[in-house]
């Protein structure tokens, strides 16, 4: 179908915010979609429960793994089954401003972009509002090492630019790296600067402590950018210093 969006979302023990992530994408004005859930938790508990939550949804496949992938493997699965000319990606605790989609569809036609992001809050594991994060008009190869400021839950992209790539078998950073390789290719990454998605930033998340997120940095520039070990600390020591200027901004 025309300018359909195939919206990709990895479940694991996200029980809690499910429900409302869900909610926030049976409110978009933009209609014309699909949704392609992953359950990705061995344990089959929350399954029955994800099902009732997606039933008011016509267009949808729920896709179970027998173990758990990870969120970048199993958004590789969903968009293998994806239909859309669009692909769209929303982590299961995350929210989205109703009109996402269709601000960010007709802001690709406009620009005639293959790759698109939007601003976004953080909240707490509470709802509550922690910042707001800009997004830039247009981020280039060097200014995306230096600094990650494309939030997954809302980037839009053409399904035609991940024929080839994929999302790395990282525990981490796996939309990180996947952002590097399309953006070093020349893909134009073009920003609409509206607060149009929220993150939900948890306590127990993968990325939550200092150590592993300077660990997983490490793994970007050395193992798939390639860099050496003083570059790969030269970049993991300005990576860490925008990450401190935008939490101050």
């Amino acid at each position: 179908m025309t300018n359909l969006v195939s919206i990709i979302i990895p479940y694991y023990k996200k029980k809690f915010f499910f429900k409302k992530t869900i909610k926030s994408i049976l409110r978009q004005t933009y209609n014309n979609y699909e949704v392609i859930l992953i359950y990705d938790d061995p344990n089959k508990k929350d399954l029955n429960f994800v099902k009732k939550i997606l039933k008011n949804i016509k267009k949808k496949t729920i896709i179970t793994n027998k173990f758990n992938m990870g969120a970048g493997s199993s958004r590789n699965i969903g968009i293998k089954r994806a239909k859309g000319k669009f692909i769209a990606f929303i982590d299961a605790d995350d929210l989205w401003h109703k009109d996402k989609l269709k601000k960010q569809i007709s802001f690709m036609k406009h620009k005639r972009c293959d790759f698109s992001y939007t601003g976004y809050s953080i909240m707490n594991e509470g709802g509550a509002l922690i910042k707001n994060i800009k997004a830039t008009k247009l981020i280039d190869y060097i200014s995306l090492i230096r600094s990650c400021d494309i939030g997954t839950s809302t980037v839009v992209l053409k399904k035609v630019l991940l024929k080839r790539d994929k999302f790395p078998k990282t525990i981490t950073k796996e939309d990180y790296i996947l952002w590097l390789k399309l953006c070093k290719k020349g893909i134009k990454m073009r920003g609409l600067n509206l607060t149009l998605a929220s993150w939900r930033k948890s306590s127990n998340s993968l990325s939550s402590s200092v150590f592993q997120k300077i660990r997983d940095a490490y793994i970007v520039y050395n193992k798939h950018l390639k860099f050496n070990l003083i570059k790969s600390i030269y970049s993991i020591m300005i990576l860490s210093i925008n990450a401190v200027r935008k939490r101050n901004l």
